[in-house]
Order: C-alpha cells, then sequence, then structure tokens
C-alpha cells in the first residue's frame, strides 16, 4: 500500500472521542478494508450494517485495537490506540463477540469476574464482586452465579458475557469515555433478551458510552441507531445520521440488492419489508 495521511477527524478531537483515518487491512492479496476514515462521538449509538463480507468485524477488530492495519491510523481521544497499554484499553473499552470462545469449567460468575481483570493486580476486591453482582442482575443471570458456563445454554452464554463486558466498564474516571464495541452480540437471543440488551445499551450513552454494534436485522437496527454506518466491498458507502428517517429501500438496494419497501410509523419512525 501507499499510505496516505487522511485527515478525517484532525480537526475534530475535542468532539469525536473515536478516529479512523486511511484504514486499510489486506490478508495476502484479498484487500478487505480500503481505505475507510471515519468518526464516533460519545454518547451515540452507532449502527454497522452490511452483506456478509463486506467488512463489518474486520473493521471493529481493528477500531478495537485487537487488529493492526497496514495502513492508516485509529485515535481514541487523539492518541493512537496502539499506543496504549492493553490493560489500560481494557479498563474503558469492552467488546463483545457473536460466540466467545471458552473453553475452561469456569461458573457464570467467574466468567462474569473476568470483566474485572483490567482492574485488579492478584485478587479482585469486594468492590469488584459488588460490581459483578448487579451486571448479573441487571441482564437476569444471577440465578446462574453458581452454574457451569459450559452448560448453559447459547442465550444464557450470551447474557452471561454481556454482564461481563457490562462489568468490564461499569464505572468510569472523570473525563475518561467508555466504549463498548458489540459484533453481532444479540445472536442466540430471543426477542425479549436481544431489547434487553440493546436498551441496557442503549441506556448507557446516556451516560456518555460510546456504543457500537454490528447488526444484521435492519428492522432493530433502525430502533436503536442514531447514526447508521452502510458498508459494502470494503468501503463505508452512506452514513446515515438518524437513518430511521434518512434510510430508503434505493440504499437498501444497493447495499443488500433486495428489494424492500420502507414504511413511515408514527413518530418518524420507519420498518422495511422485504419482498419475495
Amino acid at each position: 500500500y501507499t499510505c496516505s495521511s487522511a485527515t478525517a477527524g484532525d480537526n475534530r478531537k475535542e468532539v469525536f472521542m473515536l478516529s479512523l483515518k486511511n484504514i486499510r487491512y489486506a490478508v495476502g492479496r484479498k484487500e478487505i478494508l480500503k481505505g475507510i476514515s471515519t468518526a464516533f462521538e460519545p454518547g451515540k449509538f452507532y449502527v454497522i450494517v452490511g452483506p456478509n463480507g463486506c467488512g463489518k468485524s474486520t473493521l471493529m477488530k481493528v477500531f478495537s485495537g485487537d487488529l493492526k492495519p497496514q495502513c492508516g491510523q485509529v485515535e481514541y481521544a487523539g492518541t493512537d490506540v496502539f499506543k496504549i497499554g492493553k490493560k489500560e484499553l481494557a479498563t474503558y473499552r469492552a467488546v463483545m463477540s457473536q460466540q466467545p470462545e471458552l473453553h475452561f469449567p469456569l461458573t457464570a460468575e467467574e466468567v462474569v469476574m473476568m470483566g474485572r481483570y483490567p482492574h485488579f493486580n492478584y485478587r479482585h476486591s469486594q468492590k469488584d464482586e459488588d460490581i459483578c453482582i448487579q451486571a448479573m442482575k441487571k441482564m437476569d443471570v444471577a440465578d446462574l452465579m453458581g452454574r457451569d458456563y459450559l452448560t448453559l445454554s447459547g442465550g444464557e452464554k450470551q447474557r452471561v458475557q454481556f454482564a461481563r463486558v457490562l462489568s468490564q466498564i461499569w464505572e468510569a474516571e472523570e473525563n475518561l469515555t467508555r466504549y463498548l464495541f458489540l459484533d453481532e452480540a444479540i445472536a442466540h437471543l430471543d426477542l425479549k433478551h436481544q431489547q434487553q440488551l440493546l436498551k441496557i445499551s442503549k441506556e448507557l450513552c446516556n451516560h456518555g458510552v460510546l456504543v457500537v454494534a454490528i447488526l444484521h436485522d435492519l428492522n432493530i437496527a433502525l430502533e436503536y441507531a442514531e447514526h447508521m454506518i452502510l458498508m459494502k466491498y470494503g468501503n463505508i458507502v452512506y452514513e446515515l445520521p438518524q437513518p430511521a428517517k434518512t434510510i430508503n429501500q434505493e440504499i437498501i438496494k444497493e447495499i443488500f440488492e433486495v428489494e424492500s419497501q420502507v414504511i413511515a410509523l408514527p413518530e418518524n419512525k420507519k420498518t422495511i419489508v422485504f419482498s419475495s
């Protein structure tokens, strides 16, 4: 690659706490991300959508600091994410994937306590225990505390994992933005618990947390997204502020190559019906 110094976000660090500049990532000769630049504002709920293989999860791995791009920069409040220590970053940035891998026979409570690991060195405190209990109650999994995590259903595991990431960013240091990244986190959940997870995430935005979620269901995305990023072929094609007002069937056709109807609902909301 020839890496140019893109300027997206350069003059907006005081507003945009997470900025991506000319992000390029490839595996072998396959270019997965093709020079992406964008920025995220704290206290907002962002949703990334797009067809399979368009680069959504790779992009999230890059801006979460888990995958280093061949070109470009990811900055948290003006600091290169790859210059921030992993443990320090984990005290205010939590990531939840679709199917977190765990093969050890831990109790559900011990899995949730893993979210507190960045906050202590050798032994957890009573405060850490209290936070874990609160997080488990928040996700209605307090009754699973002593259960072997490996014996839980897929949905129960997912709720325990979300309690883990909640415990990780439960508190905020003064003037420090917290970040929550969800990669298909509502997979394996029934409708009730999908709504529960997303509502709690949206509530976090009211406390200044920056939430970015990858979702497949466009109607669910429209219900929660304050800003929608639509990707295709490793590029951001559209960024829609207030997507429930701005999305249309032409955009859906271009991104997903399917026919649809976008139906207006009360309170400036919309729902999408896909044609057969």
